[in-house]
């Protein structure tokens, strides 16, 4: 399973796949990025704009999904999410049919692993099976493998740092059937913060200097949890889930005003709520997200080698709750902006600037996703 983002010296063990994904080609065919979340479908489809050497966005779509369709990470009503990707699709109105799909970070084994360099291929393909019977508590049978040569290791010319990364065959293969069922092809299969860091290349170039050398947590809100991700010229250094997100806001505004899952889910997105709305629910969910983002920064600090964070970027869809980012800066002490990979794209005709503003944050990953396209290995 192609699982990991990174370009250069990617691996397969391929004995390990029995799913006909195209992933040996030479250049990954035009696609969509296609985030599958516990709150709906994103789509993204970008294009290369050459003259500029950027990217251009050509149209994205989001559908709703039904309560408990998709939960920790897991396809629970494949029906459902099958027939959210087809409106998703439909409603995208693009032609190309190849998709991009991830798995969440829970689903997946991730380990550095040294090994000796200058291995022929065959050679490192043992090496990484053998290493990864230690790491992975299931048989290689029941598991999708991946591993990639990152370069040569820190402390010694003699080594190689390789990724490595696995997931159950039954996380890949419900995505996969998802996708085919809704009459689409499933051409990679990803990991949801790599493609999130794929985006965040769109948003460091924003920041003064590219942030380089500088600590940036990009804190992803979801319906039901938090993902706290460091990164440091464009590595992960750390990376934590909390459990809070979107849905315990609906939860509260059901809970005060009387409302149904679903009016409340569209009072929160779509306003209309009474006065003290903003000051009996909103103003202390605010305060909990910057509680959890401060706690997270502070294990960050105490489990790894860096004392500082020098941005905080919200992506997910509470992202743009008003007055998130000013309770995140304010509890944290840390510069905070809403994330907008799209910001230094150019935009086609068909997408409308302001809504996009409102939707950029929740579609993180899928362009992430939508950017494999681009990628050669």
């Amino acid at each position: 399973m192609q699982f990991i983002r990174k370009r250069a010296n990617r691996h397969m063990i391929k004995g390990n796949f029995d799913i006909p994904l195209d992933f040996l080609q030479t250049k990954t065919p035009p696609l969509i990025g296609v985030d599958i979340s516990a709150s709906s479908i994103k789509m993204v489809e970008l294009s290369k704009v050459p003259k500029k050497n950027s990217y251009e966005l050509e149209r994205y779509a989001i559908e709703a999904l039904p309560k408990d369709a998709v939960s920790d990470g897991n396809i629970n009503d494949l029906d459902a999410v099958s027939e959210g990707l087809r409106r998703a699709w439909k409603r995208l109105g693009s032609r190309i049919k190849n998709v991009s799909v991830a798995l969440p970070a829970a689903a997946v084994i991730s380990k550095k692993i040294m090994l000796p360099a200058g291995l022929r291929e065959e050679d490192l393909e043992y090496q990484v099976e053998s290493e990864a019977n230690q790491y992975i508590p299931f048989a290689l049978e029941e598991v999708n493998l991946d591993f990639q040569v990152i370069g040569p290791a820190p402390n010694n010319p003699e080594e190689v740092e390789v990724m490595l990364a696995a997931s159950r065959k039954a996380n890949v293969e419900d995505r996969v059937a998802a996708v085919q069922s809704a009459g689409l092809k499933a051409i990679v299969v990803d990991v949801e913060p790599y493609a999130a860091e794929a985006a965040f290349d769109q948003i460091c170039s924003q920041l003064p200097g590219g942030a380089k050398d500088q600590c940036v947590a990009l804190v992803d809100i979801g319906a039901n949890v938090m993902n706290v991700n460091v990164l440091r010229n464009g590595q992960s250094v750390y990376a934590r889930d909390q459990q809070i997100g979107g849905a315990q806001l609906t939860q509260q505004i059901q809970n005060v005003f009387g409302l149904s899952a679903e009016e409340a889910e569209a009072a929160k997105r779509n306003g209309g709520l009474p006065e003290n709305y903003e000051s009996d629910v909103l103003a202390p969910f605010l305060e909990s997200v910057a509680t959890e983002v401060t706690r997270a920064l502070q294990f960050f600090f105490t489990s790894t080698q860096y004392n500082e964070v020098n941005y905080v970027v919200l992506s997910g869809g509470c992202a743009t709750l008003a007055g998130l980012d000013d309770a995140v800066a304010t509890r944290t002490q840390v510069n905070t902006l809403v994330a907008n990979p799209f910001a230094q794209m150019t935009l086609s005709s068909r997408i409308k600037p302001r809504q996009l503003q409102a939707d950029a944050p929740a579609l993180m990953i899928a362009c992430g996703l939508a950017m494999r396209r681009f990628d050669p290995s």
